[in-house]
């Protein structure tokens, strides 16, 4: 397999530097080289030996990534990976368990983990003062706390549902069967 491994190596060594992108190139720039060079990948395949199947599968993932491949080019300061967010997200989950004395996630995250994970990456990068506090704008907040209520009261719904169903479906057919007042 060596001769076919050093016929297709430096394809994809030539593939990795240009998305490294060291000379600092526009988006429309790295994206043109990128495709260019899996085009020519898969044009000459056949030259890669054994290994022409491991080229048609780079080609297949590299079409089904490309929608967001190039992205970061165009966006200043991106990180190049999601390792970073992975982190925040990781060590939110860390804090959480660790406050709360549970193994995992507490069911508190789905209904207010927008909130939680919001506030606590915010308040790690910039201790909120006096004056940040003060200024926040009560209709946004309130618009906010109706959203998460709304969650919260859907969830109550949902338990009641599954600890008694006969009762929680009789008691929506009795409310559907009402009369309506006329308008």
């Amino acid at each position: 397999m060596w001769p076919d491994i050093e016929r297709a190596y430096p394809w994809v060594h030539k593939a990795a530097h240009i998305l490294n992108n060291h000379d600092v190139e526009d988006a429309a720039t790295v994206q043109r080289r990128f495709d260019g060079l899996v085009g020519a990948m898969l044009r000459h395949r056949d030259r890669a030996g054994s290994l022409s199947e491991a080229i048609e599968h780079f080609g297949k993932v590299t079409r089904s990534y490309r929608p967001g491949l190039f992205h970061r080019y165009s966006v200043p300061d991106l990180p190049r990976t999601n390792n970073d967010l992975e982190h925040e997200f990781g060590s939110q989950r860390y804090h959480e368990r660790r406050a709360s004395g549970r193994k995992t996630a507490s069911p508190v995250v789905v209904l207010r983990g927008e909130v939680r994970l919001i506030a606590a990456v915010a308040t790690r990068q910039h201790p909120p003062s006096g004056v940040d506090l003060g200024s926040a704008d009560r209709e946004r907040w309130n618009e906010l706390r109706q959203r998460l209520d709304h969650r919260r009261k859907a969830r109550i719904l949902r338990t009641r549902f599954r600890r008694d169903p006969d009762a929680y479906l009789a008691e929506l057919e009795q409310k559907a069967c009402q009369p309506t007042l006329p308008a």
